[in-house]
This record gives C-alpha cells, sequence and structure tokens, in this order.
C-alpha cells in the first residue's frame, strides 16, 4: 500500500505549523527585544538617579543619610510587596521558574508577571541591590511567549518551543549578545538540539537584537584593552585559575542557599519587612561606597581596564560576594548573570596579578586573566560554559581568549560536582517548586 501522499501530507502541515511558530516567534522577539532595552535604560537612569540623590544628601548630614537608607529601604520593600501581592514567581531571577515550566513541573505564570517583574525590577535594582538585569528579562520575555501563543492558540508544544525561545531573547537583549541568546537556551533552558526550538530561537534573536539596538546601540557591553595571545607555558596558570573558579563557584552556591536559608527563617516577619532591611543595608553601604552597589557592570569595566588598585579590587571582591547573595534573599526581582560576572573579573584579575608576581617571566597581563575568570567562575555557579564563554566574548568583543576559556571552564565545571555541589539553578528551582505548592494550598 502506498502512504506516499499521506507523507506528503503530514510534511505539508509540518512546514505550515512551523511557519506559525516562526511568525509568533517573530513577534515575540520583536516585543522583547523592545521590552528588555527599555528596561536596561530605565536601570541606568535609576543608577544615575541613585547617585545623583547620595552626592546631594552627602551636603546634608545625618538628614541625608536617613534619606539615602529610607530610599533604598521602601524600593526594596516596595518591590517585595509587588511581589507578593500580585506575582509570587517573579521573585529572584525568574530562570528557574523559566526552567520549571519548561519541564512541566508548574504551570505557565499569568502575563500579569511582566509588569511586576518590570517595575519591580527597576525599584530593586535601581536601589542598589546587587542583582542583574538578566533574570527579570529572561522571565518577561518568556511571559510575552506564553501571552502570544494563547492569542495565537499554540499546542503546548509550539508554546513551549516559543517560551524557551522568548526567554532566550529575554537574555540576548540583556546583554546585547545574540549567540549566547541561542546557547542559552539549548544549553541550559532545553539540554539539547531541537530543530523547531533553534529555528523558533533564530526568529526571536532575528527581531528582538535589532529592535533592541534602536535603543541600547551595538557596541559591545565593555570595552577592554587588546590583548595578546596567550603563551602554552601559560596554559596550566588558566588551569589553575579554573580550579579556583570552581572552589570559588561551590563556596558562593553555599552563601546564596544560606543567605535565603536565613531569610526563610524569619518567615513570621512579613517578606517586605525582611527586604526593607536588606534594602536599608544596602542603603548604608550605598551611602559609604556607591560604587559598590547596584547591578554591577560598572565595576565589571574598571575591573577590565585595571581602574581600580589591587587592594581595592580584592576589598570590593569580598563586599559584592556577600552583598549578592543578601540582595538576592530580598525576594525583589533581580537576576544572578551581572554579579557573577563582577565577581569572576574581580578573582581572575587578582590571580592574574599574583601569577604574574610569582611568574615574571611570562608577560603575564592580569586583565586577561579577569576575562577568562569571568567565564569560568559563571562555568562553575550555572554550570553552562558554552552560554559563559559566547557571552564573555560578545560582551567584551574579544576571542583571543577562547582557548583559554575553554580550559579554564573546563576545570570549574569538574570541580563542584566532585564536592557534590549542584548547579545554582537545578537548587532554586526545587524552591520554585515549593513556592508552587504553597500557593497552590492558599
Amino acid at each position: 500500500m502506498d502512504h506516499k501522499p499521506d507523507d506528503e501530507r503530514l510534511v505539508a502541515d509540518e512546514g505550515r505549523s512551523l511557519l506559525g511558530l516562526v511568525a509568533a516567534a517573530l513577534v515575540v522577539g520583536a516585543v522583547t527585544g523592545c521590552v528588555g532595552a527599555n528596561f536596561r535604560l530605565l536601570l541606568e537612569q535609576a543608577d544615575r538617579l541613585r547617585d545623583a540623590v547620595i552626592a546631594w544628601a552627602h551636603g546634608h548630614g545625618v538628614l541625608g543619610f536617613l534619606i539615602v537608607v529610607g530610599a533604598c529601604a521602601g524600593a526594596t520593600l516596595l518591590a517585595a510587596w509587588m511581589v507578593r501581592r500580585f506575582s509570587p514567581h517573579a521573585s529572584g531571577s525568574g530562570i528557574p521558574h523559566v526552567e520549571a515550566v519548561l519541564h512541566g513541573q508548574v504551570p505557565p505564570a499569568p502575563f500579569g508577571l511582566v509588569p511586576v517583574k518590570f517595575i519591580g525590577g527597576i525599584l530593586a535594582i535601581g536601589s542598589g541591590l546587587a542583582l542583574g538585569r538578566e533574570g527579570p528579562t529572561v522571565q518577561m520575555g518568556a511571559g510575552i511567549a506564553v501571552f502570544t501563543a494563547r492569542i495565537c492558540r499554540l499546542c503546548w508544544a509550539d508554546a513551549r518551543v516559543l517560551l524557551a525561545a522568548g526567554a532566550g531573547a529575554g537574555l540576548a537583549t540583556a546583554f546585547n549578545a545574540p549567540i549566547a541568546g541561542l546557547a542559552f537556551i539549548l544549553e541550559e533552558l532545553m539540554h539539547k538540539f531541537d530543530r523547531r526550538v533553534a529555528v523558533a530561537a533564530l526568529a526571536t534573536l532575528a527581531t528582538a537584537i535589532p529592535v533592541a539596538r534602536l535603543f541600547i546601540g551595538d557596541a559591545p557591553d565593555f570595552q577592554i584593552v587588546p590583548l595578546n595571545t596567550p603563551s602554552a607555558v601559560s596554559a596550566p596558570l588558566f588551569l589553575a585559575l579554573g580550579a579556583v573558579a570552581g572552589l570559588l563557584a561551590v563556596a558562593y552556591n553555599h552563601t546564596l542557599l544560606a543567605f535565603i536559608a536565613a531569610s526563610d527563617r524569619f518567615a513570621r516577619l512579613p517578606i517586605e519587612l525582611r527586604a526593607g532591611l536588606i534594602g536599608a543595608s544596602v542603603g548604608i553601604l550605598a551611602w559609604f561606597a556607591p560604587e559598590l552597589v547596584g547591578g554591577g557592570d560598572q565595576i565589571t569595566q574598571r575591573t577590565l581596564i585595571g581602574q581600580d588598585s589591587l587592594a581595592i579590587v580584592a576589598s570590593a571582591f569580598l563586599i559584592r560576594f556577600a552583598l549578592g547573595a543578601l540582595s538576592y534573599a530580598a525576594g525583589t526581582p533581580g537576576g544572578l548573570f551581572a554579579p557573577l560576572l563582577v565577581l569572576g573579573a574581580q578573582s581572575g584579575l587578582l590571580f592574574g596579578a599574583a601569577s604574574r608576581l610569582v611568574f615574571p617571566e611570562l608577560a603575564i597581563e592580569p586583565h586577561a586573566f579577569a576575562l577568562v575568570g569571568m567565564a569560568a567562575f559563571f562555568a562553575g555557579v550555572v554550570r553552562a560554559p558554552v552560554t559563559g564563554i559566547v557571552l564573555v566574548a560578545e560582551m567584551t568583543g574579544n576571542v583571543t581568549m577562547l582557548l583559554p576559556m575553554l580550559g579554564a571552564c573546563f576545570v570549574a565545571m569538574l570541580l563542584p560536582p566532585l564536592l557534590h555541589n549542584p548547579p545554582i539553578y537545578d537548587s532554586l528551582r526545587e524552591r520554585t517548586l515549593r513556592l508552587e505548592q504553597q500557593i497552590r494550598r492558599e
């Protein structure tokens, strides 16, 4: 019996379905690019406003101090209230929630999550919390995709593909890094290559990045000095840096989860009060060292060009290490990637400077180690090395250090499993599942 006509009909139906998915993906990409770019621009405005208020307040003594601390506490408190009142799944990065939805463990959040994530993220990160912009843009991209899928009446299989593509477009928009967005979808969200996912992802990126660049431009996020190709004899040092980054990643994951657990132990206190206290702590730090608070892009930039002394870099690393974990425990919208890049660059620069002292004959460039440290620390915490390598390469416009990054990420990925430390998003996804159970009981 000849089944050729039926086979051709199935191929035609699949083609039409794919075209419909692509059309929806193009729309999702354009909207995500616009939303993500404006979110980023408003965060930059919030940073400038915070710095201006702090500068003004320093001229008003104790009153100025109270205004700064109160403003930071109030903004953080308001962000936490919005999350609790309107969209509990908008807390934190949002990436664990997106992954849980893709795994079928929780249902997609209502569209109301998007404005909560947008406004709450501006309030929280703008108040000085050490959180990244990428978590909110990833979850907003996913939310826009779910809303579009419902309008287009897509089946769940296609809606799931569109959700992953929208999330990747959100990451790409946050860092102006389209290839990293694609790698993030395949490596972190889906954990496999799928043709429909790849096509939908490319479609969202094809519209998200051009739209976003209308607002934010097309220059790399970070400017770095030209770097020489590292010599073969320096390869063991980059492997050693990977080991350091892996150990630091384990310590950071433990610290982050410990701060979250500590916040949970005070569950009898309203989440708004806990967030407000954290915001007040950040406000106190902002009064004395305004350059150390916020998402951290300026810190990363200063580290990459060697603007600060090594003593300042070391002190800032210790402060930011604790501040990132404390900020995430506030339960407000905000991601992890940008703070990880800060710590990776700082630890890499310090390691490179120490290596130059020990091996002066190797002509070591500490800034090269800062670049590699960004990718290695990211890989150690998130366990997504391809995403980390591509992200750093796109954000700096540098490909000279790709081979050292591969070696460092290899070691940074190897050590945490040996120490029985799971990827941070696996741990946070378990928390998301507990939150979902709590919401259902209520």
